[in-house]
């Protein structure tokens, strides 16, 4: 199944608001609305797929643009399971462009590759000098009991198209999964790219219990942690950014 969907985010009177929001299935896109939605400044987006996404040969792209000054949260409802087919491998690819003084927060759900997937993902990011970025990735390899199918996933940050970030994760490759530099025989990976805008303080070095921050040459940070759950994991991502978070506000003092 091929499916394009776009969605962009300006700022108005303070408020970011969407104004573009089309999808295609297996993908749905869904503005949160109402009380919960008018008292955020950001625009908040929640993204739905259908249980049975991705199934190899799924192709699915979004093409996101977030507006000079405003703010967008893209966030999962539920895990995406990677799941066997016929045919080539499915793939799923963020686009997004961030503009001067523009926010983008990504926060996707794990994704479980079960045995016999082949999936691969792109999440391809252009940020203004002073746009910042925070984007999530959790990746989880197989069921309970399940060896991991094939997965290649690409997180690629620029900064008006110079690198800032360009990393690619594998799972399925027995010895590359065991290896202590990978998941060093744990079941999750767990990433988490902090970006803030041009001029904020340097990022130290600093790791912990299966986690550790790593500073970006340019600006930025690298939080990556692995476990044998994805909840696990998440409480370890949260040590590491809290350090980021911490460093943050000192900067700002």
């Amino acid at each position: 199944m091929r499916a394009r969907a776009a969605l962009t985010v300006v700022r108005r009177g303070g408020r970011s608001v969407v104004t573009t929001l089309r999808a295609q299935a297996p993908l749905a896109l869904v503005p949160r609305r109402g009380t919960a939605g008018a008292a955020s400044r950001a625009a908040q987006v929640h993204l739905v797929g259908s249980a049975s996404t991705p199934l190899i040969g799924d192709d699915v792209e979004l093409e996101v643009t977030v507006g000079p000054g405003a703010a967008l949260k893209l966030a999962g409802v539920a895990a995406a399971v990677a799941l066997a087919g016929s045919g080539r491998a499915s793939r799923t690819v963020l686009r997004a462009r961030v503009a001067d003084g523009g926010s983008l927060t990504y926060r996707p759900e794990p994704t479980v590759v079960t045995a016999r997937a082949d999936h691969e993902t792109l999440l391809d990011v252009d940020l203004a000098p002073t746009a910042s970025l925070r984007a999530r990735d959790v990746l989880v390899a197989g069921r309970s009991g399940e060896t991991s199918g094939r997965y290649r996933g690409t997180v690629r940050v620029t900064e008006d198209g110079l690198p800032l970030l360009v990393q690619t994760q594998e799972l399925g490759d027995p010895l590359l999964d065991g290896s202590p530099a990978h998941l060093a025989g744990r079941r999750v990976l767990g990433t988490e790219v902090v970006i803030g805008p041009a001029g904020t303080g340097p990022v130290e070095p600093a790791a912990g219990d299966w986690w550790s921050v790593s500073p970006l040459a340019v600006r930025g940070a690298l939080a990556t942690a692995v476990a044998d759950d994805a909840v696990t994991a998440g409480h370890r991502l949260a040590a590491a950014l809290a350090v980021l978070d911490g460093e943050a506000a000192a900067a700002a003092v």
